[in-house]
């Protein structure tokens, strides 16, 4: 995998998109942070493997060399600071397209950034803001990380329940296509937004509705039903004592058997 392999794939794409792969680092997305004033123009950032790859709510994302695809993009935003919130799932129907275009599986979204392939975790999504001195976003970091083949000798014990990949066996000579894929539908999708399209690309591939999961926010948690999604990609979710709301941040977790009460 290499810039020009990946670079040659591209479509839709900004003239002034800069790719670069490097073999190692702590995690893309904290080397684009720590450089993204420098950068004028929307840049991605590929590593062959992590060393403290990050996930949502400090937990660490393994990435392991030769098995997965692990990159952050650079994003300069126009967006206001409530449709910032659409590049989170606009990521996820790429990535779900890209997987679909290389590899043809159909895989879905846990809201609001996993997407999943036979009932484990195939692809994390990160999205991090920057800003400027007067506090707006000046920048977004927008880090997506795919187990594409299993990693030799296995995902650690602690993830091996919840972790799989897309392929069961290495296909070499993947990499390149699907890293040039993912870029090249999420800027379809991003050149559009706030276009409301991107509800209907993402309500057909969100997992879970018509099940129960528990909704965690702070230290609060709740049971509640998966009613789906709305036009800006806001979990709807209906509680216990029948109130309804559309969740536009926090986090869920599957009940066991079938999501039940």
């Amino acid at each position: 995998m290499t810039e020009r392999e990946i670079l040659s794939l591209l479509s839709g794409t900004p003239d002034t998109l800069t790719v670069r792969v490097v073999d190692e680092c702590a995690s893309t997305n904290s080397s684009l942070k720590a450089v993204a004033a420098s950068f004028p123009a929307d840049s991605v950032l590929i590593a062959r493997r992590q060393t403290g790859g990050r996930g949502r709510l400090g937990r660490s994302f393994y990435s392991p060399e030769g098995s997965g695809l692990y990159m952050s993009l650079l994003l300069h935003p126009s967006l206001s600071k409530d449709d910032l919130t659409l590049v989170t799932p606009a990521a996820a129907v790429a990535v779900c397209r890209a997987l679909e275009a290389v590899f043809a599986v159909r895989a879905g979204i846990k809201w609001v950034n996993d997407v999943y392939l036979n009932g484990k975790k195939v692809c994390g999504i990160l999205t991090e803001a920057v800003f400027a001195p007067d506090g707006a976003v000046s920048h977004l970091i927008l880090g997506v990380g795919v187990n594409v083949s299993p990693p030799p000798g296995g995902f650690p014990p602690e993830l091996a329940g919840i972790a799989g990949a897309v392929l069961e066996t290495p296909r070499p000579g993947s990499l390149a296509p699907l890293a040039a894929a993912v870029i090249s539908e999420f800027y379809r999708i991003y050149s559009s937004l706030p276009a409301r399209g991107l509800a209907a690309a993402y309500a057909p591939r969100l997992l879970y509705v018509n099940d129960y999961v528990d909704v965690h926010r702070g230290g609060d948690t709740r049971r509640a039903l998966v009613l789906g999604s709305d036009e800006r990609c806001r979990l709807l979710v209906r509680y216990e004592d029948g109130g309804e709301e559309a969740l536009s941040g926090g986090e869920i977790t599957i009940r066991p058997a079938g999501g039940k009460p």
